[in-house]
């Protein structure tokens, strides 16, 4: 089965060709540059540069899959795209596309979630879909935009536990790197920073929010903020006042641990209470290597994550959500949400 797909949900376009479950291609333009100096995505400019750039994207990745463009009847047997969650302008980008593609090639077109892509990336290994996921398992998906529990029973049947109520993860990650004057994307910046702490770090809040699966990471950025306001004044920020060195890499080693000890105590407390052992990681953040050495000294629980190529967003992850979907014979989702939480969508 030949599936090409299409990634535009953020800051990345991609596109990518699954050929018998081996990668044939994943092409990925990042915006990075675009959106450094605003610290942040800002979604007109995003879907511009999805618009500009999928073309030349969309012909990468046939060329290098060795399909012969302009498309023909039965090139491919599959074309899918990610349906949301993300920004509304970027993602009717990669539909449009998905839609002439699919039309072009005679093709069923297949929607899949974005955060279900993050998921199956798990099943990744040198370029073949060659680790199926063992279900029963519990998935954290944390990423710039979302951080999610859910009790993954098999493919296409996943039920949300519980959610960010405010700030993701890696939203968190950008917004403190802004307030330390690192560059975007904050994640990457902050991780490199806390490698470089030494001695005694300053102490944030872990924001385990008893008694529920949520999140929230909001009081943690502000917790940093007072921290940095009490050393350096409170109008630090806009007088561009910042920490020597070695503080600022203790102040990003603290805000780090905090984040990753929540995010593990979290999901590990969620897989206990359901009686789970397999857990799977998946999304941007799940590239960050103290998270990744935390969950690995849990005891009593194999864990998954991704190859770090196919942790932020790309076309090769939706492309296996559709494989995974087509041959179930699934073509609708069966993503059920617990009481009080809204339906991502698809």
């Amino acid at each position: 089965m030949r599936i090409l797909a299409f990634e535009t949900t953020c800051d990345e376009t991609s596109a990518a060709v699954l050929e018998g479950g081996r990668l044939r291609s994943n092409e990925v333009f990042s915006q990075i540059s675009l959106h450094r100096k605003y610290s942040g995505v800002v979604p007109e400019l995003a879907s511009r540069a999805h618009l500009e750039k999928i073309p030349f994207v969309i012909g990468g990745a046939l060329r290098r899959a060795g399909v012969r463009a302009p498309l023909k009847k039965g090139a491919f047997d599959a074309v899918a795209f990610s349906r949301g969650p993300g920004l509304p302008g970027a993602l009717m980008v990669g539909r449009v596309a998905a839609e002439a593609a699919a039309e072009l090639a005679g093709a069923p077109l297949v929607g899949v979630n974005h955060l279900e892509g993050h998921l199956l990336a798990c099943e990744f290994a040198g370029g073949r879909a060659s680790e199926p996921l063992e279900f029963p398992l519990v998935a954290l998906l944390v990423s710039g935009g979302h951080t999610e529990l859910w009790h993954a029973r098999g493919y296409g049947d996943y039920r949300v536990l519980g959610r960010t109520r405010d700030d993701a993860a890696g939203e968190a990650f950008d917004k403190v790197a802004k307030l330390l004057g690192l560059p975007y994307p904050g994640g990457p910046a902050v991780e490199k920073e806390a490698a470089r702490a030494a001695g005694k770090v300053p102490d944030f809040p872990r924001p385990h929010m008893p008694g529920t699966r949520d999140f929230s990471f909001s009081g943690l950025k502000t917790a940093v903020s007072y921290y940095l306001a009490g050393r350096l004044g409170q109008d630090f920020y806009k007088r561009g006042l910042r920490l020597p060195p070695g503080d600022r890499a203790r102040v990003c080693r603290a805000f780090q641990d905090a984040v990753t000890e929540t995010l593990v105590k979290k999901t590990a407390d969620t897989a206990r209470s359901l009686g789970l052992k397999r857990i799977a990681v998946g999304g941007g953040v799940s590239a960050n290597g103290a998270l990744r050495a935390a969950f690995a000294r849990l005891q009593g629980f194999e864990v998954r994550f991704s190859e770090r190529a196919y942790c932020s967003d790309n076309a090769a992850m939706v492309a296996l959500c559709a494989l995974r979907r087509l041959e179930a014979g699934k073509y609708r989702n069966s993503l059920r949400v617990a009481p009080g939480l809204a339906d991502p969508g698809w």
